[in-house]
């Protein structure tokens, strides 16, 4: 679109595409609900580590000193609840392809597992930093 049509009143942006484009995001949000109940309703994990949040959550707000830092103590919260959604996913397709033993199998869940597995050693690692630096235990 050229600059005399916009002139015209001619809108920058096609009227159809922004609805569709609405849509498909309405639907796609709707995907991620449909996937955190799913996880919620079917991932006893999920939910213990969900529970953790919501114990962990006041008390980042109460531990970080700014909102930069209660940003970085809830970040690494939220990246523990990532992890096991991706290795319920990981999982998920593993076992809908079969329930035999295969070694690609039994990697793509280890690899699942060490993922979670790290995002918790990161949020051990974050909380304990702020913990030392806020009570200054070094």
């Amino acid at each position: 679109m050229n600059i005399q049509q916009r002139e015209l009143g001619q809108p920058a942006i096609d009227r159809t595409v922004a609805v569709g484009e609405a849509r498909r995001l309405v639907k796609a949000f709707g995907y991620s609900c449909a996937g955190l109940a799913s996880a919620f309703r079917t991932q006893a994990s999920f939910r213990t580590d969900l529970f953790a949040v919501a114990v962990l959550l006041p008390v980042a707000l109460w531990l970080g000193r700014d909102w930069a830092e209660r940003g970085i103590l809830i970040g690494t919260l939220l990246l523990i609840l990532f992890a096991e959604i991706v290795n319920s996913a990981i999982e998920a397709v593993v076992d809908r392809i079969g329930f035999d033993y295969h070694h690609l199998s039994k990697q793509a869940k280890d690899l699942g597992s060490a993922a979670v597995l790290l995002a918790l050693l990161i949020c051990f690692v974050i909380w304990g930093g702020v913990a030392i630096d806020r009570f200054q235990l070094l």
